[in-house]
């Protein structure tokens, strides 16, 4: 296991090196899950590429640090371990809360992204009482707790229904997450808001989402597209919130048109 301390914070990782001069893609996970969610997306795209997968704090096997959290500490983390790998001009993608910790990178150290990929996310997510009640309701009775209602966001009714082995370790997943972790960074998005500030955005970029997303709605991620210059959107079709379990491929080669947009404007430049 590859691990790092990036300040108080131990990160838990996985890096491929770029071969041939490829790009590195960096992958961040979703609130309630771990970077195992991008296996199957990592294993449909070029393998020159370089891959850089972590465990956000609080999530997976990376620790705990101090709660609650902001999506700058998770930024922080990224900036962090991307420094230490020696990796810059990446393309970064992000899922959720994973789109909105790639979104702060890029406007705290745009140095580090060539591109961003952000899947079913947005500028803003939910209005703060949704997230604390959640937190309420988490820290009294458990995240087995609302198990049902969160994979009815996380996958299309048809996966859910489907007996795919990937829903029932989706679902072990989640309910094994560290609460804490869990309910820190339900903060982090609660507090978390760059509306004014997607318009600046001028790195390639690709905005995603599952058609069947009940966490972050098609027409929610498409206004937040629309505001970000010369952004690509593209709706999954049939697929939730986590489009990188139940539908890799598309994902894939969302990543893959960001890499050649921002390999033509290298070569551009």
């Amino acid at each position: 296991m590859d691990c790092i301390k990036v300040g108080d914070i131990v990160l838990h990782y996985r890096a491929r090196a770029a071969a041939n001069g490829a790009a590195t893609i960096v992958f961040i996970n979703s609130l309630g899950t771990d970077f195992r969610i991008w296996d199957a997306v990592i294993a449909a795209l070029d393998a020159d590429l370089g891959v850089v997968v972590y465990d956000k704090r609080g999530h997976g096997l990376s620790s705990l640090g101090q709660t609650p959290y902001s999506v700058a500490d998770h930024s922080g983390d990224l900036a962090g371990l991307l420094d230490a790998l020696g990796i810059s001009k990446a393309v970064i993608c992000g899922l959720s809360v994973g789109g909105q910790v790639a979104q702060q990178l890029y406007f705290e150290r745009p140095d580090l992204v060539s591109g961003l990929v952000l899947c079913d996310t947005a500028a803003k997510i939910g209005e703060p009482n949704f997230w604390n009640q959640r937190i309420e309701t988490i820290a009294r009775d458990g995240l087995g707790s609302v198990t049902d209602g969160i994979m009815e966001r996380w996958f299309s009714m048809d996966f859910r229904a489907s007996g795919d082995p990937l829903y029932t370790i989706s679902r072990a997943m989640f309910e094994r997450q560290p609460v804490e972790g869990y309910l820190a960074t339900c903060a982090a998005i609660a507090g978390f808001d760059r509306r004014a500030d997607t318009a600046s955005i001028s790195v390639p970029t690709s905005v995603l989402v599952g058609s069947e997303d009940g966490a972050t709605p098609p027409e929610l991620v498409r206004g937040f597209a629309d505001t970000i210059p010369d952004s690509d959107f593209r709706i999954i079709e049939g697929a939730g919130h986590l489009p990188c379990i139940e539908t890799p491929e598309p994902v894939a080669a969302a990543i893959a048109a960001v890499v050649e947009r921002v390999t033509k404007k290298e070569h551009a430049q």
